[in-house]
């Protein structure tokens, strides 16, 4: 009997697997590291058998840790970071840097090389851009392609696939070439409400008239829960299942999680649109759903059916937020390796510093987050991030006010975020909350004193990886529709309600975050 699901989340620095019951209880959960070569400045880069491997490695391990066998696995789910995976005609790795070796043949959804190439994407002004918050991200496909194909004219004259990370682990799995809306349509500009999703004017005016052929782009996408095909006998082999395991469509990480932590919602529209998914990592995204189309400036989306039927899909992010505060610890003289023993000890020396100095502590230092841009709700790839209120302070407890407040300044940008949302038409009341900031106190007491939103823990240990098995039982047959599946599986939440007497505070703190950005914008205007 067929009544398991195993789901693979792919994120930037390993792939997971998990191994879940009908009931959405994970009986088993493995992880393998992925490799990454920055070679200069905003370039970072995968090697997609190395991910292929860890994917392998994950499930072996998962299915093998619960002690089930390979005929009880009904379907296996794929989510993924929105990096490219480029490969040559005959379906090896073609290395998107140009250099001898091939290995390197993915451009990671935090790469920026392709920033001049998205300023011109945006130039255009075509109208299918309302549905990238009117500016192009160089986080998003078709920039970095338009960089491959003007940096890289002899490699690009040799691909001949190009995938959504999503949709390449899909077609390692089945052979299948099918891709997914989900993945499409957020990242390659895709417009799954239209009969015809692909705008050659727009491909035309980029310069990449010839994308779809190059990469064997099919005109139609699958949606999620929909089947892309079964394993095949070598991915059987290789993954330790057996070849009537169903696979379903990829989907984006982030988006797999607003499945898992919205999953009693999907069933009922009005309370649905209410709910905020908040998936927080090495980046952070927001998410909310809706029966109707919301366009708002700097916000992706509204996307059709990525998700979840008849229902638009907008996301608002920031590109560097767990990222951020590895990158504070890096740079402080008392920081170093930034492991979670490291930030354990920050956290620690935080609170014994805030309930000795009270709100007093670091209350000079103020910092803006977009050391990587700003995804959300700017659209401004060039942002930068500022320090103010610095001082020659090179102690540890320097480096712990400069933390603090670097995990203020995040929680502030959400809160400039769904400020946005709301002036876009979504009365968002709660906030859902997943992802590697559950293991960052410091973010989860700030989530909801900053934004005033009640915020709710999915009671799961990785709810990305339950979003992703949702989707993969409604593939393998146990539950007819995502709305029935997420009914079924989510284990309910952990409710937390803000303090009413820190609204004052982080009101003042959330003025001052706006002044800075007029300040920033000031400063960069001046001749």
């Amino acid at each position: 009997m067929r009544d398991l699901m195993v789901a693979v989340d792919v994120g930037t620095g390993s792939a997971r697997a998990g191994v879940f019951d009908r009931g959405g209880a994970m009986l088993a959960r493995a992880e393998h590291p992925i490799a990454m070569n920055r070679p200069c400045e905003n370039h970072a880069e995968h090697d997609s058998e190395d991910i292929w491997c860890a994917v392998l490695s994950a499930v072996r391990r998962a299915r093998e840790t619960a002690g089930v066998g390979a005929n009880r696995v009904a379907a296996l789910g794929f989510d993924a970071t929105c990096s490219l995976v480029v490969r040559d005609r005959h379906g090896r790795p073609l290395a998107v840097s140009g250099r001898e070796d091939s290995r390197w043949d993915t451009i990671v959804w935090l790469d920026h090389r392709a920033l001049a190439e998205a300023d011109i994407c945006t130039a255009t002004g075509h109208p299918l851009l309302a549905h990238s918050g009117k500016v192009m991200s160089p986080e998003m496909q078709m920039p970095k392609l338009m960089w491959l194909k003007r940096h890289q004219p002899q490699q690009w004259k040799k691909a001949g696939y190009f995938f959504d990370l999503a949709d390449f682990l899909t077609w390692r799995a089945t052979g299948s070439l099918a891709r997914s809306r989900c993945t499409t349509t957020a990242k390659w500009n895709y417009l799954a409400h239209e009969q015809d999703g692909w705008r050659e004017d727009f491909l035309a005016q980029i310069g990449l008239e010839d994308l779809r052929e190059r990469g064997a782009l099919p005109k139609e996408t699958l949606p999620v829960g929909t089947a892309v095909g079964r394993l095949t006998e070598q991915a059987a082999a290789d993954l330790g299942l057996d070849t009537g395991c169903v696979v379903g469509p990829g989907m984006i990480d982030a988006y797999a999680g607003v499945i898992g932590v919205l999953g009693e919602f999907l069933g009922d529209c009005g309370r649905l649109e209410g709910q905020l998914a908040l998936i927080g990592g090495t980046s952070s995204c927001v998410a909310a759903l809706s029966r109707d189309k919301k366009f708002g400036f700097g916000m992706w989306g509204p996307y059709y059916e990525v998700v979840l039927p008849g229902h638009w899909l907008v996301e608002g992010g920031q590109s560097a937020t767990g990222a951020l505060l590895d990158h504070i610890v890096r740079l402080h003289s008392a920081g170093g390796d930034p492991v979670a023993a490291t930030h354990q000890r920050i956290v620690t020396r935080i609170r014994e510093l805030r309930a000795k100095e009270g709100d007093d502590f670091a209350s000079r230092l103020h910092v803006l987050p977009d050391f990587h841009g700003n995804r959300s709700p700017l659209a401004d790839p060039h942002g930068l991030g500022v320090i103010s209120g610095l001082s020659l302070d090179a102690s540890f407890d320097g480096l712990c006010r400069l933390y603090w407040k670097a995990c203020l300044a995040i929680v502030l940008g959400i809160r400039h975020v769904i400020e946005k949302l709301g002036e876009g038409g979504y009365a968002l009341e709660t906030l859902h909350v997943t992802g590697g900031h559950l293991r960052n106190p410091l973010l989860m007491e700030i989530y909801k004193d900053v934004t005033g939103c009640k915020v709710v823990v999915p009671k799961t240990s990785d709810a990305v990886l339950l979003g992703t098995a949702m989707a993969a039982a409604v593939t393998g047959g146990l539950y007819t529709n995502l709305a029935s599946a997420g009914a079924g599986m989510y284990p309910g939440g952990m409710e937390y309600l803000p303090d009413p007497r820190k609204r004052a505070l982080y009101d003042r703190e959330y003025r001052r975050f706006l002044a800075m950005y007029r300040h920033r914008d000031e400063l960069e205007r001046i001749d």
